[in-house]
């Protein structure tokens, strides 16, 4: 099965000092990944690469999101990733990193901001499983992204929605790529709280059985 490409988002809290990471708990019903927290998250669809958005990615982040291709077909799926991210934390969450302006017919549309989006690591699902993936993972803080923390609200992709304390994860039921990738970004933040936007990230992927970790 080839993987699809997909995005998730680290939203991270650190207003209080002690940083905090928003995670919610995939429903039993889903097929990938049931019953366990993960970062907000999901495919990349056809038109994100359509979107709107007010500012564009640093250029090492949207660089390296197309591999040192810069064609407009490479940067455009490059950018497509980081707006689905954005896209599905506001369905997931009600969290918005941008605005909502009125689109055609009324209908309201969003428009991210993609300006404050690190991208911090990539995993492609190993095969075997009933579905899989190729995520890139992106990281930006409340403070630069404009987010009220308090504004979460549980929807029917995730629920139980929480702030949590990133040091204290041990006893979360999380899948362990997820916790792998906790694990690599808390090393970064200790070197570098700021995390530059040109900050080396791990690539995880798995070939004939064995599994590898690459930079991405």
């Amino acid at each position: 099965m080839r993987p699809r490409d997909a995005a998730s988002l680290l939203l991270v809290d650190r207003t209080d000092g002690t940083p905090r990471v928003l995670m919610g708990k995939r429903g039993s019903a889903h097929v990938f990944m049931p019953n366990l927290y993960v970062f907000p998250g999901g495919r990349r669809d056809r038109g994100d690469s359509r979107q709107a958005f007010l500012r564009d990615l640093n250029p090492l982040v949207l660089a390296r999101l197309a591999g040192g291709d810069a064609s407009t077909a490479a940067l455009s799926r490059g950018r497509g990733l980081a707006l689905a991210a954005v896209r599905e934390l506001v369905e997931e969450t009600g969290l918005l990193i941008g605005r909502a302006e009125n689109g055609r017919k009324g209908i309201s549309r969003l428009v991210a901001d993609l300006g404050s989006l690190r991208y911090v690591a990539r995993a492609i699902t190993p095969p075997g499983n009933v579905r899989r993936f190729d995520t890139r993972f992106f990281l930006t803080f409340t403070d630069e992204a404009a987010v009220d923390p308090a504004g979460i609200s549980d929807s029917s992709e995730l629920h139980d929605l929480r702030w949590l304390d990133m040091e204290d994860l041990s006893s979360l039921n999380m899948p362990a790529i997820t916790r792998t990738i906790l694990d690599d970004v808390k090393a970064q933040m200790k070197s570098d709280p700021s995390l530059p936007f040109g900050s080396d990230g791990p690539f995880y992927f798995s070939r004939n059985g064995r599994f590898f970790r690459e930079t991405i």
